[in-house]
């Protein structure tokens, strides 16, 4: 059998295999009746052919182009290029391609590259808001990844319960005063993760919020955060909404001399991929990337092929995984600043 012919067409993979073109069509497609041991011939002679289907004849065949939206906040944090891959995944193994658009954190970028998209004719749209902004009609299907919180959202880690499991991580340790550090207080997410680390503070504990954005209004941009003078004042455990803010948490104790995880532990979000070989490695949650898109994919492609406008998941969350490294240990009886000579 030859192998790799771009350009094959059904007619040529009916020939080889004795049956009609629309027997071909159907099992590709996954429609009428086809056996499961004919559709796995043909996918697998299909293949060997390199046999690419016309998106131009399915789309006049179905009114679909097989093609989804994905707007994306900010595709320069490390954290969304990751879900893009995901997304794209779980896609392709619906049969769909994807289109990718970034906002740039901007309000009215996320707009305009929503709009371009629908123009575009995509048959759904995948959208991680800017924070803070609802997604209401856009003209065509959605799913939104945000926050259980979120008016419209249809799937998303359960940001509550990650707050939740680093707190209750840390009480164990003996950890009582808490600082939780935000970057903005308009974010839904940042908002849960918060609202879940406080409803697990210990009996006798204590935590101060830390909003860097308004903080740096006061201060100056890229100011340090007086991170020293809250473990002079007995604060042990700082837990930052990402692993970017838990890295610069991170240096500002170490540049002030302070021991991390002797003195202080630091916890972060997200699981960058530079959370596990940084020094000491990042104590953070991890979200399963590869179950939220499968969900809202799935939603979305069912809403694509039934009707209806926004995607409604059998389960709006997935829990985060804890990942303990290096950078938590038991709360130091009596917090200490070495100064850095």
């Amino acid at each position: 059998m030859a192998f790799a012919r771009s350009g094959s067409n059904l007619s040529q993979i009916a020939a080889l295999l004795g049956v009609s073109a629309a027997t071909v069509s159907n099992a590709l497609s996954g429609k009428g009746r086809v056996s499961a041991e004919l559709v796995e011939k043909i996918r697998t002679t299909a293949a060997e052919l390199g046999y690419v289907p016309s998106l131009t004849g399915r789309a006049l065949r179905t009114g679909r182009t097989g093609v989804l939206g994905l707007v994306l906040p900010d595709i320069a944090n490390p954290l969304f290029p990751q879900i893009a891959q995901a997304i794209e995944y779980a896609a392709s193994t619906a049969g769909y391609g994807v289109l990718i658009a970034d906002s740039r954190g901007s309000v009215a970028m996320q707009t305009e590259a929503i709009n371009r998209l629908v123009e575009r004719d995509v048959d759904g749209i995948v959208i991680v808001p800017r924070r803070g902004t609802r997604i209401t009609d856009i003209g065509c299907p959605v799913a939104v990844i945000d926050s259980p919180s979120t008016p419209g959202n249809t799937v998303s880690a359960d940001h509550w319960q990650g707050g939740q499991a680093v707190v209750a991580h840390l009480a164990g340790l003996g950890h009582r005063k808490f600082l939780l550090i935000g970057n903005n207080a308009a974010s839904n997410v940042q908002n849960d993760r918060i609202g879940g680390m406080k409803s697990r503070l210990p009996q006798g504990g204590h935590a101060d919020v830390m909003w860097i954005e308004k903080h740096e209004d006061q201060f100056g941009k890229g100011s340090l955060l007086g991170l020293a003078q809250k473990v002079a004042d007995g604060f042990t455990a700082f837990c930052a909404v990402s692993d970017l803010h838990a890295l610069r948490a991170l240096t500002e104790l170490q540049r002030a001399g302070i021991a991390v995880p002797e003195t202080a532990s630091v916890t972060g979000f997200d699981d960058l991929v530079w959370s596990s070989v940084i020094t000491p490695g990042l104590t953070t949650l991890r979200m399963d990337m590869a179950a939220i898109a499968e969900i809202a994919v799935t939603a979305l492609v069912r809403v694509i092929e039934t009707g209806g406008a926004a995607a409604v998941a059998e389960r709006s969350s997935v829990p985060m995984e804890l990942v303990i490294r290096q950078t938590t240990t038991q709360a130091a009886a009596l917090p200490a600043i070495v100064s850095k000579q």
